[in-house]
């Protein structure tokens, strides 16, 4: 999005340097990535970070106010509370997508939020990558607070594995080696040597947990990195398990499960400010607004855009069977600023600001980010079927 980088950088551009890219990225962590690379980063000229940075501040405001856990209770369905919860969420997602102001220039509105991880090993290697087969010029970073390289994976080592041995902390997931994302949990392991497990693979001896390591010996789990979605869990009623998270063990939560459900699409009506579309429960609507065609349908707790509605009417809105599940989110416009190389399809994209929130902090803190690109009516892969410069990528923040 900045212009004059952009330019530099398309003209620049060549399918052989792309190809190369590629093959870096699909042999770093031993496999393939099994979702759609994009041929280019993002650029983000100083003001729009200013403006990304002051929307981050806005919504941590809230999530940091006393009283944000007693507001988020209702989220928390009763079947699903998982014991031993931490005073705040160890990690925490906000997804901006960039738009226009009334001025013409860009600007972030938050479409989501969670109170869970994200590929925070994927998304390094990704712009250390574009870094190593581009020209990305100096003065630009995708990492935040003066990291460098060094210091991000010493920090993410400190929020995972913390005080234990490598071994005795496990990345759980459900089958992991078929998840979409699974390149992220190979990246973990190959920088952090924690476990990757599936849940069907834990053994329980009354409080403890463990796993059989190749030679059949016991480990003993102390922390537990989690990537299950309830969603998908509750789905799988097929899958051996001696553990079902709800239970109270002895083992340490990194990202505690009770905070997917806090810090979520449930918390966007509670947050005031010029960087956050005006959002209801659709439980509280007094009447149906007379343009539903400007707002968004969504369930609070879909994951990767399952379920939203973007072409809504008023029927929609007044058949929902569970209104208090559901909000009401007044629509904003991607704009399409990425130049592509092909000058007739630019692209949109949302950016994902990666926070962290290590428990001897009073507040999260601002680490790296993800990008996702798109030419389709929405972002995501069966929008963007056949299309070129779209689908994951970083963003370099200038500084």
């Amino acid at each position: 999005m900045h212009s004059e980088t952009r330019r530099r950088f398309n003209a620049s551009f060549s399918q052989e340097k792309y190809e190369d890219f590629l093959r870096t990225m699909n042999t770093a962590y031993g496999e393939p990535c099994t979702f759609r690379i994009s041929e280019t980063p993002v650029f983000v000229p100083a003001y729009l970070r200013d403006r990304l940075f002051r929307g981050v501040e806005d919504i941590c405001s809230v999530i940091t106010a006393p009283g944000f856990r007693e507001r988020s209770e209702s989220a928390l369905p009763a079947q699903l509370r998982v014991p031993n919860e931490d005073e705040h969420t160890t990690f925490l997602q906000l997804d901006f997508g960039i738009c226009r102001d009334g001025n013409g220039d860009f600007t972030p509105q938050l479409i989501e939020m969670q109170g869970f991880p994200s590929l925070y090993f994927f998304q390094h290697l990704l712009a250390t990558s574009y870094r190593k087969h581009f020209d990305i010029p100096p003065g630009y970073s995708h990492l935040f607070g003066g990291l460098d390289e060094t210091g991000y994976l010493n920090l993410m080592r400190d929020v995972i594995i913390g005080d234990s041995h490598p071994e005795n902390v496990v990345l759980l997931e459900i089958e992991p080696e078929k998840q979409n994302t699974r390149i992220d949990f190979w990246g973990t392991r190959k920088h952090l040597g924690l476990k990757v497990l599936c849940l069907s693979k834990l053994k329980r001896e009354g409080r403890d947990l463990y796993y059989l390591d190749e030679n059949g010996r016991r480990v003993g789990i102390e922390r537990i990195y989690n990537r299950i979605i309830f969603d998908e869990l509750e789905k799988r009623a097929d899958l051996p398990r001696e553990w079902d998270l709800t239970s109270e063990v002895n083992a340490e939560w990194v990202g505690h499960p009770n905070w997917f459900f806090r810090i979520s699409k449930h918390s966007l009506p509670f947050i005031n400010s010029e960087f956050v579309p005006e959002t209801h429960f659709v439980s509280d609507l007094k009447s149906i607004p007379d343009d539903p065609e400007n707002w968004v349908l969504k369930p609070l707790f879909s994951f990767s855009g399952q379920g939203v509605q973007i072409n809504v009417t008023r029927e929609d809105i007044a058949s929902v069977a569970d209104p208090g599940n559901y909000i009401l989110q007044r629509k904003v416009e991607y704009v399409a600023g990425v130049e592509t190389i092909n000058p007739d399809e630019p692209s949109k994209c949302e950016i994902r600001m990666m926070m962290v929130w290590h428990r001897d902090w009073d507040k999260p803190r601002l680490v790296n980010n993800l990008v996702r690109m798109s030419k389709g009516e929405m972002v995501g892969v069966r929008y963007n079927k056949g299309r070129d410069w779209v689908g994951s990528s970083a963003g370099f923040f200038e500084d």
